[in-house]
């Protein structure tokens, strides 16, 4: 049969290239790109979207789309085009990407949530004499009839029924007598209904806040692209900066996205902008419902939100005639999905959804990516310096203690150094609170044969096991598989010793303190104490209210966050991430301890920082007690420049995934040979070697890198790869560019 037109349509399933259907005439009026349309596949109906309309089909005999599932367009023309970058960009499959566009709850037609509101229909007098006619005969009836006498304009169903301890039939029967009327109303599902906050006015800026807000309003009155890099020291202000940049965003009519690294950042941040512009704002993490999503991205689609806050995923709200876009600490790692493709970079997406769309970008950070300061340096990207703290606060004094030390004082292993001991307690004393950081959860983190050296490890993945006091499990932080009890003899060498635990998490941290200290009141915020939804923000605000002395905690307690009362942080051991075979390490501890430190001496009293370690004489550790970016900098820079790594080359790492290991290296090395074949001299492929987490979830992994002066060619070769030598079923390939570990 012929149509007048074709569309080319991306399928939700399995089928990584576009498939060709007629277009009805009676569709024709509402098909475009971006639309949702189910077709038929092989004898089933299957949902996509359509890529292009066309004159011709590529081939014949086409079917016609059996519907137009979306009146709209789902995926707006502008975030279409930035679909397409990131499929070439990431080496995926247009499907896979606009998976991560679109919420599964949009995809899967969640509906909004609606509830029953009941009102009178007439007059209270027409209720009072008839309620007078009806006493004795329908008792029920009356009885609904005195409560809607006492509604001021309408009443939940659900509530109305509560207060008269009945059923609906007896409303239903009022409502078709005329006396009521019951109608349905669309409820709000935001995740800020309730949620209690303090309108605020903007503060005065400094001389170094109000240059760099000038230079980023330039870019949005012009209707420019440009990218900022906002790099202020912690405390410095740059929630401010970003605040009064919305603000001149909206004032031109214009929209704003405001990405955080992680949902334990957005509860501080919520109430900082909810200060400023309330019903503005839509909220995007992980931990919504499907119906929050849902009814949070309509809000944002339909421009009722103008300001969008949110995790990674947030960079692809579909927001209205957007003019900046903001990444809080913008170096941090969760900006980067690594667990499935597209492998991508919400800050790099957030920099060319800009360029796109011609709109401002401000990258903040008080410890920038080595990438986005080298850019700032090469003048891609417009720097802005916040040298001082905001509120005349002082930078913290920074002390590193020396752990051998310790060691040999105590004739033993020790958690806590004495100068961090009477710091903590010179905090109690004062009313002040203590933040002691540890990036490792859980109460011992191995379980160790004294006879043979073998620790207990994953019976799935290649990885020890960590012990859980409170549970007493040995758990896998990786696909979460559990003993329990822990056995009490090696299971290798049945050796009649027990075994014995090593290591230290922050479940033995909070008990040696109050073994210590038994007065001490303590929180422990880690993924263990964070399952459940809204835990996060709990524990926050009970420390914010002072009803703890010792906030214990993992990474996610290091950034962002802000409480006055905290003049003393402990770093306890920075010293296992140097240890890594991964050329970012070095980068990543500096971040760290950095961002950590920054958490003291945030109000008027002044604030101390203990550095624990083994490696005193470390320069990274040194650069960091220092709280010396730009030193860091340039020692690191010359590194990556010596070996050749990035931000000086560009770099993918392809990573092959099955359950038989030596099928998986040998494809793996057969991909790698094809691979150099097809790339210039100046590229590097190098060896395939097992992943950092050889095995997880009973699947083998094997990785080789790919380094060179740009991603274009890599790209290139690797498509042809993928053509040539296509992967069994048996093998995934993942393929992750500008990775952020070369090693795991």
């Amino acid at each position: 049969m012929e149509y007048t037109k074709y569309a080319s349509v991306i399928l939700d399933v399995s089928i990584d290239k576009a498939l060709d259907y007629g277009i009805p005439d009676e569709l024709l009026a509402k098909a475009r790109r971006g639309v949702r349309v189910e077709v038929p596949l092989k004898g089933r109906a299957c949902s996509g979207y359509i890529l292009e309309l066309k004159d011709k089909p590529d081939f014949s005999p086409v079917k016609a789309i059996s519907k137009i599932i979306s009146e709209n367009e789902i995926i707006t023309p502008q975030l279409f085009e930035l679909a397409l970058w990131l499929a070439k960009y990431y080496c995926t499959p247009l499907r896979q990407v606009l998976k991560i566009i679109v919420p599964a709850s949009i995809r899967t037609k969640i509906k909004p949530k609606e509830q029953l509101i009941v009102m009178r229909a007439k007059t209270r007098d027409d209720l009072i004499e008839y309620c007078k006619e009806i006493r004795n005969k329908h008792p029920a009836q009356a009885n609904v009839l005195d409560a809607m006498l006492k509604v001021k304009k309408e009443i939940l169903l659900t509530k109305l029924l509560e207060e008269t301890h009945g059923t609906r039939s007896p409303v239903d029967t009022l409502a078709k007598k005329g006396f009521l009327t019951v109608d349905i109303v669309r409820v709000d599902r935001s995740p800020l209904i309730n949620e209690e906050f303090i309108q605020i006015k903007p503060k005065h800026l400094n001389e170094d806040q109000q240059v760099a807000l000038n230079k980023i309003v330039k870019g949005i009155e012009a209707h420019t692209f440009s990218t900022h890099l906002l790099y202020g020291v912690t405390g410095s202000g740059k929630t401010e900066v970003y605040l009064q940049a919305i603000d001149n965003a909206i004032r031109a009519n214009k929209g704003a996205i405001m990405l955080v690294p992680e949902i334990s950042l957005t509860t501080q941040t919520i109430e900082r902008f909810r200060s400023r512009f309330e019903g503005h704002i839509a909220i995007l993490h992980h931990r919504l419902s499907h119906g929050e999503r849902y009814d949070e991205w309509e809000r944002i689609y339909r421009g009722d939100a103008k300001i969008v806050i949110g995790a990674r995923s947030a960079v692809f709200s579909p927001v209205k005639n957007l003019g900046l876009i903001i990444v809080d600490e913008e170096h941090e790692t969760s900006y980067k999905q690594t667990d499935e493709m597209p492998c991508y970079h919400a800050r790099d997406v957030a920099v060319m959804r800009g360029k796109m769309e011609n709109a401002t970008v401000i990258l903040g950070s008080a410890t920038p990516s080595l990438e986005s300061y080298y850019n700032a340096q090469k003048g891609k990207y417009v720097l802005s310096t916040l040298s001082v703290r905001a509120d005349k606060a002082y930078m913290p004094s920074v002390a590193i203690v020396d752990m051998k030390k310790e060691f040999e004082k105590k004739k033993g292993f020790t958690s806590f150094s004495e100068q961090l001991l009477d710091g903590i307690k010179k905090r109690i004393s004062n009313g002040e609170q203590t933040i002691l950081f540890l990036n490792r959860r859980g109460y011992h983190t191995t379980l160790l044969c004294q006879h043979c050296q073998e620790t207990q490890k994953c019976s799935h993945c290649d990885v020890s096991l960590t012990f859980h006091l409170g549970e007493n499990t040995l758990s896998c932080h990786l696909c979460g598989f559990q003993l329990k009890p822990p056995p009490q003899q090696c299971g290798k060498c049945q050796s009649p010793n027990p075994m014995k635990f090593k290591g230290i998490g922050t479940e033995q941290i909070e008990k040696a303190l109050h073994a210590i200290f038994p007065e001490v009141r303590t929180l422990r915020i880690d993924a263990d104490t964070t399952k459940h939804k809204g835990s996060h923000q709990k524990l926050f605000r009970s420390f914010a209210t002072g009803k703890a002395d010792v906030l214990i905690g993992t990474q996610m307690i290091a950034k962002g966050l802000h409480f006055p009362s905290v003049t003393l942080v402990g770093v306890l051991n920075t010293d296992f991430s140097l240890n890594l075979p991964d050329f970012r390490t070095s980068e990543t501890t500096f971040q760290l301890i950095t961002q950590v430190a920054g958490r003291s001496g945030r109000g008027s009293i002044s604030g101390e920082v203990i550095i624990q370690t083994c490696m005193p004489e470390n320069s990274t550790i040194q650069c960091a007690a220092e709280q010396n970016f730009v030193k860091y900098y340039q020692e690191e820079i010359a590194t990556r420049e010596a070996f050749g790594f990035p931000p000086l080359s560009q770099m993918a790492k392809l990573t092959f995934i099955g359950k038989n290991a030596s099928d998986i290296s040998q494809k793996a090395n057969q991909f790698r040979l094809y691979v150099i074949k097809m790339l210039p001299k100046e590229f590097e492929a190098m060896p395939v070697v097992p992943s950092g987490h050889a095995k997880v979830k009973d699947k083998y992994r094997f990785q080789f890198l790919l380094k060179g002066p740009n991603i274009l060619h890599m790209n290139r070769a690797i498509e042809k790869a993928q053509l040539e030598m296509p992967m069994p079923s048996s093998v995934a390939l993942r393929i992750d560019v500008n990775p952020l570990s070369t090693f795991f």
